[in-house]
């Protein structure tokens, strides 16, 4: 079978084929179909659109081919530079992102905790996504302001707050996780 086309369009895949967008999603929850927020099996009637961040780890690991507007074929340092240019420190949200999937964990945006992911040990509509994570470089200050924001917004959601540093150039990730618990 051969595998999902998605089209590069701006900062975003998009999968026309609503049947492959299915697949894609199946596989690991990757993408949504175009209106749909908290998309279910059998929500796919529309094209599925994937971040740039999911798009570069699956055509890593050739689950999709992605084309151009013009239906040139994308090649991995295409799509690499694209993200690069749309994304401030996507090397680094990309090398998290890319490590907690290889754990086995579903991964998806965070912006709605203010923070880079939200982490499903399932997946959505399975199980609630247990840890929140910031991306932080090496070196880079945490205030205590910053600690308790966090702290207060994963209390308050029922999650578990995980600072993640990348070494881009180890290729490794250290997560530092905080747990609050009432005394």
């Amino acid at each position: 079978m051969p595998k999902p086309t998605a089209e590069l369009v701006e900062d975003h895949l998009i999968v026309w084929n609503p049947k492959e967008g299915e697949e894609l999603y199946r596989l690991g929850y990757y993408g949504k179909p175009l209106g749909v927020s908290k998309p279910h099996v059998g929500d796919f009637v529309n094209p599925v659109v994937l971040d740039l961040i999911e798009g570069l780890f699956l055509l890593e690991r050739k689950e999709i081919r992605v084309r151009s507007q013009e239906g040139k074929t994308v090649a991995k340092r295409m799509l690499l530079a694209r993200a690069r240019n749309a994304y401030e420190r996507f090397d680094h949200d990309y090398l998290v992102y890319k490590n907690l999937r290889e754990k086995g964990k579903v991964v998806l945006p965070g912006i709605k905790f203010g923070c880079e992911f939200a982490v499903y040990e399932q997946g959505p509509g399975v199980d609630h996504a247990p840890y929140l994570v910031s991306v932080r470089m090496a070196g880079e200050s945490v205030t205590s302001a910053d600690v308790v924001r966090a702290g207060r917004l994963a209390t308050t959601v029922r999650k578990r707050f995980i600072v993640a540093v990348p070494d881009t150039k180890a290729l490794q990730v250290q997560y530092l996780m905080f747990d609050w618990f009432r005394a």
